[in-house]
This record gives structure tokens, C-alpha cells and sequence, in this order.
């Protein structure tokens, strides 16, 4: 179409304005989620889709180089109008050119749409199929930070409640940080749990970059909780477009008793309120008919604290090449052994 062309944005304020305009955006697709991979060494694209020279649509790609296939992710986008076809149609048609450009076998998305069929029927016919594996979060735990604390707390089930309580009772203390360095103390405390619990662990600099790049724009804090100076957990959240993140949290072994995690959940509610935040956002749980999930129990917690389930329209894969069926194969496996 002669008025729509797809091109690159080389600059942050252009891409944070564009953002302003598209409430559903979370982190995911701010500018600081592409600095953050560039400085893991990923190649970036930002691309932005303009109608009658006004930006209307667009993504943050990332090209992710594996051993089972180079491909071209979107998590949390693409932000369009998907109920204009024409839109939909010329940006896949362009993205696609540009993802066979960069050697791609495969291109995934994850748009920040809610989990309806229509969609699902919109992304089918451009040739999409439902991914084997998570891109980013599709079933989300979101509380209505419009609430007072009052009606906060009697959202909560009757154990969270008693547990919050307890931790102002046990006198734990929740301190926040914007430190680079304690994420260094938080990454080793994660390889503990991992090897606990038995699952991978995100690598020091993928959690150390991430911090550091979204800390310089006051976009991420932590929340410690301690008992006499004793660490009990940690919580790491992203806080964009009026939503707080749980992203990462962390416990040791001293909060097996103590109810340090509900602290900081707690506290980090409660900031994000008094700062403005509309949505606290518990990111990924497990659905409820699934008890052997590697996510069962940690949802099982977040679930105490309330809130809605938002179900996002699953990842989606679109392929390029016919080694994508091994892909597939091989992470279909995958998934069954992580129980994911």
C-alpha cells in the first residue's frame, strides 16, 4: 500500500512517544528491553510501521542465534492494529522479507493480545502455527492497583493475608535497592534454588545487564526482606507503563520459615501504588488443572495475593524453512521434560 511503509527507529524518544500511544505495551517492547539484548551481543531491530507518515505499529525484534536454528523473536508484539487486515497483511509480508534476510529459519511472536479466536484465526491465516515452547508469560496474574490497601488485603486469600501480617508481627524488614551489585548476591542465591529445584538458571550477565540497563532510566528496583540482618528473599521488579513486574524473585534458605517472601511482595505492591503504578503484574503462572507444572507452587503463592488472570494469545512460530520440523521436535521434547 502506497501511504504504509515499514522502517527502522534509530531513536529512543520516536519509540518511547510510539509506546505512550499503545496501553497494552509492557516492557517487553520498550526501548531498553532491545538495549539490554544488544548488550548481550543479539542483533536488534526496531522496526516501526508508518501510515501517512505517522507511526502507527511496530515491533522490537530480536534475532536469536541457536544450534537448533537462527530466529527472529517477538515477545510482547507485535503492537498493531489487528483489526485492520491491510495493516496486518504488509507488515507480516515485510517482517518475513526481512527475517529470510537475516538467514532466519523461523520467525516467533507473542503479541500483547489477549487469548481470543478471532486471532488466533487472524494469525492462522498468515501461516503461523502455535509454538512448542513459551516465548514470554501467557497466563498472567494482574492486581488493580486502583484498589486502597484495605480492599488490597481483603483480596487476598486468607493464609496470604495472615502471612503478610505476620511478617509486620515477626518484625521483617523490607529494604529497596538500586544497586548493580546485589544482583551478584541474588544471581548465586538463584543457582541455589535451580539446583534445588532442578531447573536452569538465568546466567549472571543476563540478569546483571538487565538490571543495569533499565536501573539508568529508574525503570527496575529490588526489594529485600530480612529478619536481624538475615537476606530471606528478594524480589526484582521492572516497573513500565504504569505496570510493576514480578519478573525474578529469589528466597533463601532462612525464609523456609519466615514469611520474607510475602514481605516483599507486600512491600513492592505498596510502592508501586504510591508511585503511580495502575497494574502489579505477577507474570507467569501455571494453570490451575496442571498440579505437576514446574510452576505449580510458586503459582500457587502469587495466587494468594488475588488478583485477575490475563491469558495472552500463545507464542506462534512462523516457518521459513523445512528444518523448522526438527526445531519443533526438539523443543516439543524439551518442554515435556522441563514439565513447562
Amino acid at each position: 500500500m502506497a501511504d504504509i511503509t515499514l522502517e527502522e527507529i534509530d531513536q529512543k524518544q520516536v519509540w518511547e512517544d510510539f509506546i505512550l500511544t499503545r496501553p497494552e505495551a509492557n516492557f517487553l517492547q520498550s526501548w531498553n528491553w532491545g538495549v539490554f539484548h544488544q548488550q548481550l551481543g543479539k542483533q536488534v531491530l526496531r522496526i516501526g510501521l508508518k501510515q501517512a507518515g505517522q507511526l502507527v505499529g511496530g515491533a522490537i525484534c530480536i534475532k536469536e542465534t541457536a544450534k537448533r536454528g537462527t530466529y527472529l523473536s517477538i515477545a510482547g508484539g507485535p503492537l498493531l492494529n489487528w483489526q485492520d487486515p491491510a495493516q496486518v497483511k504488509f507488515f507480516f509480508e515485510a517482517l518475513n522479507e526481512r527475517a529470510r534476510q537475516l538467514g532466519c529459519v523461523f520467525v516467533r511472536i507473542r503479541p500483547q493480545e489477549l487469548d481470543q479466536p478471532v486471532l488466533r484465526q487472524t494469525v492462522a491465516t498468515l501461516g503461523f502455527q502455535e509454538s512448542p515452547m513459551h516465548l514470554t508469560a501467557d497466563l498472567t496474574l494482574q492486581l488493580d492497583l486502583t484498589k486502597t490497601e484495605e480492599e488490597l488485603l481483603a483480596g487476598m486469600r486468607k493464609n496470604t493475608r495472615y502471612e503478610v501480617r505476620s511478617s509486620e508481627k515477626e518484625g521483617i524488614l523490607v529494604r529497596e535497592s538500586r544497586n548493580p551489585e546485589d544482583i551478584k548476591l541474588f544471581y548465586e542465591h538463584q543457582v541455589a534454588l535451580a539446583k534445588k529445584h532442578n531447573f536452569v538458571p538465568f546466567s549472571y550477565e543476563f540478569l546483571s545487564k538487565q538490571f543495569e540497563t533499565f536501573v539508568a532510566d529508574n525503570q527496575v528496583i529490588l526489594f529485600h526482606s530480612y529478619k536481624d540482618e538475615q537476606l530471606l528473599a528478594s524480589a526484582f521488579i521492572l516497573f513500565y507503563q504504569g505496570e510493576a513486574v514480578y519478573h525474578y524473585g529469589i528466597s533463601t534458605p532462612a525464609n523456609d520459615r519466615l514469611p520474607g517472601s510475602y514481605a516483599c511482595q507486600w512491600a513492592a505492591i505498596k510502592w508501586a501504588k504510591a508511585n503511580g503504578g495502575r497494574r502489579y503484574n505477577f507474570w507467569g503462572i501455571a494453570p490451575e488443572d496442571q498440579p505437576e507444572h514446574r510452576f505449580a507452587g510458586v503459582s500457587l503463592f502469587k495466587r494468594g495475593f488475588g488478583g485477575e488472570e490475563v491469558p495472552y494469545l500463545p507464542a506462534q512460530d512462523l516457518s521459513m524453512h523445512w528444518s523448522y520440523g526438527a526445531t519443533r521436535l526438539f523443543e516439543t521434547v524439551r518442554r515435556k521434560m522441563r514439565k513447562l
